[in-house]
C-alpha cells in the first residue's frame, strides 16, 4: 500500500466511524438502523475491493479496542458476540464485493444515469445481499434464531437499506467525479 492508499483507508474510516455519531433507530432482535452501513458501501464504491475493506478493518479494529465507535456508542469485544456480531463481520466481505463490482461495471464509460444503476446494484448486491446473508446467518445459528425467523426479523430493514444504497452510489459518482481515485 502506497502513502495515499493508507491515507484513503483512514479517511474512509473516519467516515463509517462519523455515521456511526448518527443515532441508531433500534428494531427487532436488537439490530439498529443505522448509516455505518452506508459507509461500508461507500468504502467499496469509492475505494474498490481492498481499500475498501482495508477500511472496513481499520474500523473493527477500533472496535476490538473498546473504541466507543459504532452506532451508539458501542465497542469492546462484546459486540462480537452479540445479535449484531454477524452484520459487523459481513461489513468486510459487504465492501470487498461492493467495491469487486464497481470495478467491473467501471470498465466502459457510461452516462451518469447509467452508472449510477450500476454502482447501486453494487452496493445492493454487496452492501445488503452479502451483508443480510452474513447477519441472518448469525442470527439463525450462533444467536440460535432459526433461519426463517433471522430472515424476517431482517427484511424489515430492507427498504432503508435499499436508500442507503442508492444514496450511496448517488455521492460515489459525485466523488469520482470530483477527485481521480482509482479502484483497488
Amino acid at each position: 500500500m502506497t502513502t495515499r492508499d493508507i491515507s484513503l483507508v483512514a479517511l474512509m474510516a473516519a467516515v463509517i466511524v462519523a455515521l456511526g455519531l448518527v443515532p441508531a433507530i433500534p428494531l427487532s432482535a436488537g439490530v439498529p438502523i443505522t448509516l455505518q452501513s452506508m459507509g461500508v458501501m461507500l468504502a467499496g464504491l469509492i475505494l474498490g475491493p481492498k481499500r475498501g475493506a482495508a477500511a472496513v478493518l481499520v474500523v473493527i479494529a477500533l472496535v476490538a479496542l473498546g473504541l466507543p465507535v459504532l452506532s451508539g456508542g458501542r465497542g469492546g469485544l462484546g459486540v462480537f458476540v452479540g445479535p449484531t456480531a454477524g452484520f459487523l463481520f459481513g461489513w468486510v466481505l459487504a465492501a470487498f464485493v461492493a467495491g469487486f463490482l464497481a470495478q467491473v461495471f467501471e470498465a466502459s464509460e457510461k452516462s451518469t444515469l447509467v452508472r449510477t444503476v450500476q454502482l447501486s446494484g453494487a452496493a445492493i448486491l454487496g452492501g445488503i445481499v452479502v451483508l443480510y446473508a452474513c447477519g441472518i446467518l448469525w442470527l439463525a445459528f450462533f444467536v440460535k434464531m432459526g433461519l426463517v425467523k433471522a430472515f424476517w426479523v431482517s427484511v424489515v430493514f430492507t427498504p432503508g437499506d435499499l436508500v442507503k444504497a442508492i444514496a450511496a452510489a448517488l455521492i460515489t459518482v459525485q466523488v469520482r467525479r470530483a477527485v481521480a481515485i482509482e479502484r483497488k
